[in-house]
């Protein structure tokens, strides 16, 4: 399907003469381009409240939603986890906040939102580990901030979306559901879609390459688990939380994020995976420019309203 006109809408902003490519500047720069991107999602969703907070020692934002999910204890929200994407090396709580803010009131859920640390400063498994400690953090903690830690959803894209399929995986049980928007679960760049879609849709072959390599190294074996998703044992896979996979036909990670939800669909494990054709990678950032978000936007809602009830 051609691109939507949308999307094209948005490429022809990113491209125009003397917009370097984000995989082109330093990465104090390539972060602060990035951040801008939240211009993209439009007026801030107005909630009751937000504060921003440590997680033993880990940075969050906390949101909370005007309109609650229905809940049975006592008032107690629902949890939604937000990790977000950036290649393992951008992306930040400031740049993610129109986001965060739109999931929280779509969702109805109280959002934690994760200031994991970045690489290459801070190499794998320094996101993991903080991604961990958040969930494990509200685990025991978030009821003391009007939280249910009894009905936790984890949530995330691209980078995010790897994160969040990881901490899937490794806390079985802790979750009720895990959204994975155009997730990153092969490290190893080895699918048909990184060729297919590899210039000309944001996201290209050679930003990936980058950011595999600030991330996990040169030496590291990609296609550990912790690493890359996608490779873990059918028993871990079986045990991992029901899953929203989103991906977007012209995204150089949509093959992976396919073979992510086929894996888990043949662990057992309760799927539903939706393509948004002719749509980039990142296409969440871009809400005040693209209706497809606010439709998956909804998607993720409904199914996250769902999971917690």
């Amino acid at each position: 399907m051609p691109i939507d006109p949308a999307a094209r809408a948005v490429l022809d902003i990113l491209t125009a003469p003397g917009v370097p490519p984000l995989d082109e500047l330093p990465p104090d720069e390539a972060r602060a381009a990035y951040d801008g991107l939240a211009a993209f999602g439009g007026e801030p969703v107005a909630l009751a409240r937000t504060e921003d907070l440590e997680a033993d020692g880990v940075p969050v934002r906390l949101y909370w939603p005007q309109d609650p999910a229905e809940g049975d204890r006592e008032g107690a929200l629902p949890v939604l986890l937000w990790i977000h994407g950036g290649g393992f090396v951008m992306g930040s709580i400031d740049g993610y906040d129109p986001v965060a803010r739109a999931v929280c009131a779509a969702t109805g859920c109280l959002v934690v939102s994760v200031g994991y640390r970045l690489a290459p400063e801070h190499r794998a498994p320094a996101q993991t580990d903080d991604v961990r400690t958040v969930a494990k953090w509200a685990e025991t903690r978030v009821a003391l901030l009007g939280g249910d830690p009894s009905r936790m959803v984890v949530a995330g894209d691209s980078a995010g979306g790897n994160l969040s399929a990881v901490l899937g995986q490794q806390l079985p049980g802790l979750f009720r559901l895990q959204v994975l928007l155009y997730p990153m679960t092969d490290l190893t760049l080895s699918h048909p879609s990184v060729e297919e879609n590899a210039e000309g849709y944001l996201l290209t072959r050679n930003a990936c390459k980058l950011f595999v390599s600030a991330y996990a190294g040169e030496r590291a074996d990609l296609k550990d688990p912790l690493l890359s998703p996608l490779f873990a044992e059918e028993a871990v896979l079986a045990a991992a939380p029901p899953a929203l996979v989103i991906t977007a036909e012209l995204d150089p990670l949509r093959d992976e994020g396919e073979a992510y939800a086929a894996r888990l669909q043949e662990a057992g494990v309760p799927v539903e995976h939706v393509r948004i054709p002719g749509m980039i990678h990142a296409f969440m950032a871009f809400r005040a420019m693209i209706p497809a978000a606010e439709d998956v936007l909804e998607m993720i809602g409904t199914a996250v309203r769902k999971a917690v009830d």
